[in-house]
């Protein structure tokens, strides 16, 4: 951004005058502050109802350096959702410490909540459908990236229960799933308190895996 700062001059009747100098950004300034203004716009307004008007008009410059450093719109959205998707990621595999199922079940919790909790215009970026990827950037392909770095805890803990470790994926994205789309509802009523909405979701979530049937059956008519 540019700064003005202020230099003091005197004129010839005496009087003291102001007079401003302006430092410019550097390139990669330049573009980090681009990045910030994008993201909570495409947060508070979502993709369509963002503007390459309002970006630049936001960051102080012209149209054409958003284009010269993004290329568009797309572009810069595109960064904006690989970094909040990388954090997220970074959260999650890095808080998966513990040796025990349930903590690590209560570590993944956690740090779902913890990024929404710091990183609120992140995940509303997140949870909205990405116009410019078709495989990548959306929120499924997020969830499924998760709950490809827990597969194998849950594979390890099938087997260790004499069930089909062939399996874990199915409910590695059943349990990423249940804590994510819980995820998102908090992200708006922020009640009850994060400890309280962990506990919850891994009450239900261990004790349902504590009951688990080695080979489940419908109890309907429907067998198809």
């Amino acid at each position: 951004m540019i700064e003005n700062v202020a230099i003091d001059g005197s004129s010839s009747n005496g009087n003291r005058t102001r007079r401003t100098r302006r430092t410019r950004m550097t390139g990669k300034e330049r573009r980090e502050q681009l990045l910030d203004v994008g993201r909570t716009l495409f947060a508070e307004k979502g993709f369509e109802g963002t503007s390459v008007e309002e970006i630049a008009a936001k960051a102080g410059v012209s149209k054409p350096v958003v284009y010269e450093h993004f290329g568009g719109k797309e572009g810069l959205y595109a960064v904006v959702v690989d970094r909040e998707m990388r954090s997220l990621l970074d959260m999650v595999t890095g808080a998966l410490t513990a040796g025990h199922p349930r903590e690590l079940l209560e570590q993944a919790a956690f740090a779902l909540l913890d990024y929404i909790e710091r990183y609120t215009d992140g995940f509303r970026i997140l949870v909205r459908d990405s116009p410019v990827a078709q495989s990548t950037g959306t929120f499924a392909s997020l969830i499924s990236d998760i709950a490809t770095q827990v597969e194998d805890i849950l594979g390890l803990e099938f087997k260790a229960r004499g069930f089909d470790p062939k399996l874990a994926p199915l409910y590695a994205q059943a349990l990423v799933g249940m804590v994510a789309l819980t995820g998102q509802w908090w992200l708006d009523v922020r009640k009850p308190q994060k400890a309280e909405v962990a506990a919850h979701l891994v009450n239900l979530a261990w004790h349902g895996l504590d009951g688990l049937e080695p080979k489940p059956r419908l109890v309907g008519h429907r067998k198809d």
